[in-house]
């Protein structure tokens, strides 16, 4: 009995003895971290001065900046795990990566997926950050990608996240692409109207409203004789962000009802005529005299 309590203090004694030769390991762990995150934010300030200089597109200066810092964790953890755990080597946990890697890659395919797509979006740059454009039924500006999801504002202040996987598979419509955007507007006169004087009006008119371009000219088209009018389909330029498109339709849409008011040009609506007759005295199933 006596023998067996020896043999429990003496094993108590030695892990006690081997976590107190431990602590200054950890201590200094500790403070390698420490060390790493403060290393990581100069890292990333270096990372960002240096993209400022050489690199002109923002989502790539912001990938390189997101790089930097992770590649900084990542060396100040191993370096940390050395420190803390003596028989630990570098070349056993790069080995057990190398081991692990199919199991993580299974397990943390979706993650892989989303960040080679952010890191592919970032660098192709098919939209830059601020630009107005939809994937799916979502539509918004561009606040930012990330690592693992795109980041949109809708028109109405609310915040989408979409997978940086689907945004890049999908079909992506930029709408500030370029640096004006076409509105086709429709507008129909009855068929008393002298249409050479219609379009005259109207070409002027769209000359004289806040927004429309001058280059390209605007166009109008006649493109149908319809059940109760005559259809315009009316072509102009506006700067091309939905702020500016809204507004502007609007502008040439008010000035559209005051010009034909003015100039006695009526706009048809449709017009259904009822006929109400004495279904018994017209019935089709009625003997004929």
């Amino acid at each position: 009995m006596n023998r067996l309590i020896d043999t429990a203090i003496n094993s108590l004694q030695e892990l006690v003895g081997g976590g107190i030769k431990l602590i200054p390991a950890f201590l200094t762990a500790v403070i390698i971290l420490l060390l790493t995150r403060y290393l990581a934010q100069a890292t990333g300030n270096i990372a960002q001065k240096i993209g400022d200089q050489t690199l002109k597109s923002r989502s790539l200066r912001l990938l390189v900046i997101k790089v930097t810092s992770i590649t900084t964790w990542v060396v100040g953890t191993l370096f940390a795990a050395v420190v803390a755990f003596p028989g630990l080597n570098l070349g056993d946990i790069i080995a057990t990566l190398g081991l692990s890697s199919v199991a993580i890659g299974f397990a943390f395919q979706d993650i892989f997926k989303n960040f080679l797509a952010g890191t592919l979006l970032l660098i192709q740059e098919p939209f830059k950050l601020g630009d107005q454009i939809i994937v799916g039924d979502y539509e918004g500006t561009v606040e930012r990608v990330d690592i693992r999801t795109t980041t949109i504002r809708t028109y109405q202040g609310e915040e989408i996240l979409l997978p940086n996987s689907d945004v890049f598979t999908s079909a992506v419509q930029v709408r500030t692409a370029f640096d004006r955007r076409r509105t086709d507007l429709a507008v129909g006169v009855d068929y008393n109207t002298p249409l050479s004087e219609a379009i005259a009006l109207l070409q002027t008119l769209l000359t004289n409203v806040e927004g429309v371009l001058d280059h390209p000219v605007p166009e109008i088209d006649i493109v149908e004789f319809g059940d109760s009018s005559i259809n315009f389909l009316l072509r102009y330029w506006t700067p091309s962000d939905q702020g500016s498109v809204r507004r502007t339709q609007t502008r040439v849409m008010l000035a559209i009802k005051a010009e034909f008011d003015r100039a006695n040009i009526t706009i048809p609506y449709p017009i259904r005529t009822l006929y109400f007759y004495n279904q018994d005295q017209y019935s089709d199933y009625q003997p004929k005299s």
